[in-house]
């Protein structure tokens, strides 16, 4: 994604570890750039490939995958957390796992894409990770989505994301996957389907309704 190490290593460079380090740029203006950058490519392919969908649903489409969640989500599909340069009080504190700092970072990988090697390539980095979330979310704006509902909501209650387990039975033409969700490393949710997106977003449904139950979802 990003091929100078200067600028690379500049996106994984956390504001405390640079208060420890005099000296050294922190990321959070590529954080600004990549903020940009990412609206930009999802509201661009948005615009061109879905006509049929008018500018209010378009918008909750863009909203449901450019969130702090999602970019949290990517960070650990790319297993940034261990490379991040934290200091040492936000390290101790598990800042590698904070839906916040992960956030930042990817979107500081980003914006240092879009500087080292320009658009198209910022363009192919972006829809490699989130084309998919893209057309899903498309698929059924304002839909029955909890795993991304769910993970908004325990980013902004507890600053950490769900984290799903999942296991299948039964011969390959009809399997059957059970998904489990953990929040806070404690079992929340249970969901069964005939794939693991199913499972997972019956697993990821219970979780929320529990959390809802509790938790003033709206003022969250």
């Amino acid at each position: 994604m990003v091929r100078r190490e200067g600028l690379l290593l500049q996106a994984l460079r956390h504001r405390s570890w640079c208060a420890e380090n005099p000296g050294w740029e922190s990321n959070e203006r590529l954080e600004f750039l990549g903020d940009s950058v990412l609206g930009l490519i999802v509201t661009t392919h948005l615009f061109r490939t879905y006509s049929d969908i008018p500018e209010g649903e378009l918008t909750k489409v863009r909203a449901s995958v450019v969130n702090s969640a999602t970019l949290a989500e990517v960070a650990i599909e790319l297993d940034l957390g261990p490379s991040l340069m934290l200091g040492k009080g936000e390290d101790q504190s598990g800042g590698r796992e904070k839906p916040s700092i992960l956030a930042d970072a990817t979107e500081a990988l980003i914006g240092a894409c879009y500087i080292d090697q320009g658009w198209d390539a910022a363009e192919a980095a972006v829809m490699a990770r989130f084309g998919a979330r893209i057309e899903e979310a498309a698929a059924g704006p304002g839909g029955q989505d909890y795993k991304t509902r769910l993970q908004e909501l325990c980013a902004r209650l507890f600053d950490q994301l769900p984290r799903y387990t999942v296991t299948d039975q039964g011969p390959d033409h009809a399997k059957e996957f059970d998904a489990t969700v953990s929040l806070k490393g404690e079992p929340r949710g249970f969901g069964r389907g005939r794939s693991k997106k199913q499972a997972e977003q019956a697993a990821a449904r219970e979780a929320w309704e529990h959390l809802s139950q509790v938790t003033d979802v709206r003022s969250a």
